[in-house]
């Protein structure tokens, strides 16, 4: 069925058209060292906007992560969405696979496209990158959100139960799913209540696959290897930006408590909870409010999704939502704005 019509190739097309509707173009940047990085830029690039950038997960490519809401940012920003390396048309003969090497590369397209300041975005494995990105370019870096992201893990924390799977290679096999069913395993951790995937026919789900998990499986997996490596609280930096952790406290990818721990470890004090949520790098309307408000001035006090935030003179905020999967996708309503 999939090799007459590709639901997958479908859904592309019009992520794509949905891109270059926005104002996007579609940019590759050769960064001269065997690393070609592709990323959708502005069409035209207005002075009068702040520059953004969103960086996906581990779960497709830009495109997919990003196409459900490009619409609501690019009225208030001049919006930059790049493949990370080994996803969508981006890639590297280097032997890097670090988080810090992406955050790198995505600073030296930002470079090449002459944009000096920026806030960010981070979903996931993005949000490691953002992380990265913020601590090795302060001065580029104005602002932060992190995503579900689990910047505080650390190496042990595998062995110790804190997350539902522990061995490194068979969350690979998960993460970067090669068969109808690991797809149909990753989509039962990522969804608090999951839909009844295992009712999908297994055609469509192969042409998933196909489509988005075909290429790099090894280097991707790779990624997801080195992110525990010889990982150590003491070893990450604290952030001098302001900056916007959200989390879903029902989420099975990454616990809930990485994202007390990120607060207490990275910025001091506590962090509180709205007891709804999941796993889901997202935010709904009344969310991109709290979310646009935290951005728009200096952050503090802790709100659950379903209340307007509280501002003190703070730089941290940890806004608790996640209203159903870990897909690293963004719903924003059209006021959302920095």
């Amino acid at each position: 069925m999939s090799r007459c019509f590709s639901f997958t190739g479908t859904k592309n097309w019009c992520f794509r058209s949905t891109f270059t509707r926005s104002g996007l173009r579609s940019e590759i940047t050769d960064l001269k060292d065997g690393t070609v990085m592709h990323c959708w830029v502005p069409k035209t690039r207005k002075d009068s906007k702040p520059d953004l950038l969103l960086i996906h997960g581990l779960g497709a490519n830009a495109l997919w992560q990003w196409g459900d809401v490009i619409q609501h940012f690019v009225p208030y920003f001049n919006v930059y969405v790049p493949d990370l390396v080994f996803f969508g048309d981006s890639y590297t003969t280097r032997p890097e696979r670090t988080e810090s090497f992406q955050a790198q590369c995505l600073m030296r397209v930002m470079e090449a496209h002459s944009v000096q300041k920026f806030s960010l975005v981070g979903l996931s494995y993005g949000g490691f990158v953002g992380y990265s990105m913020a601590a090795q370019f302060a001065e580029a870096v104005e602002r932060v959100v992190i995503c579900c992201s689990g910047i505080c893990m650390e190496e042990k924390d595998l062995i110790e139960g804190v997350f539902a799977v522990s061995d490194l290679e068979e969350a690979g096999r998960i993460l970067v799913p090669q068969s109808p069913d690991k797809l149909r395993e990753l989509v039962g951790y990522t969804f608090f209540r999951p839909p009844p995937v295992r009712l999908i026919p297994s055609c469509f789900l192969a042409d998933f696959i196909d489509a988005m998990c075909g290429e790099y499986v090894e280097e991707k997996r790779d990624l997801i290897r080195a992110v525990p490596k010889d990982r150590r609280l003491s070893d990450i930096p604290k952030l001098t930006q302001p900056t916007l952790i959200i989390w879903g406290e029902h989420d099975r990818v990454f616990p809930l408590e990485l994202g007390h721990r990120l607060k207490r470890l990275a910025f001091g004090g506590q962090c509180s909870s709205d007891g709804r949520q999941e796993h889901r790098a997202c935010l709904k309307c009344r969310e991109a409010e709290g979310v646009h408000q935290a951005l728009e001035v200096v952050p503090g006090r802790f709100a659950a999704a379903s209340r307007q935030p509280s501002f003190h003179p703070v730089k941290i905020t940890v806004y608790l939502t996640g209203d159903s999967k870990h897909q690293s996708d963004l719903r924003a309503n059209s006021a959302i704005k920095w």
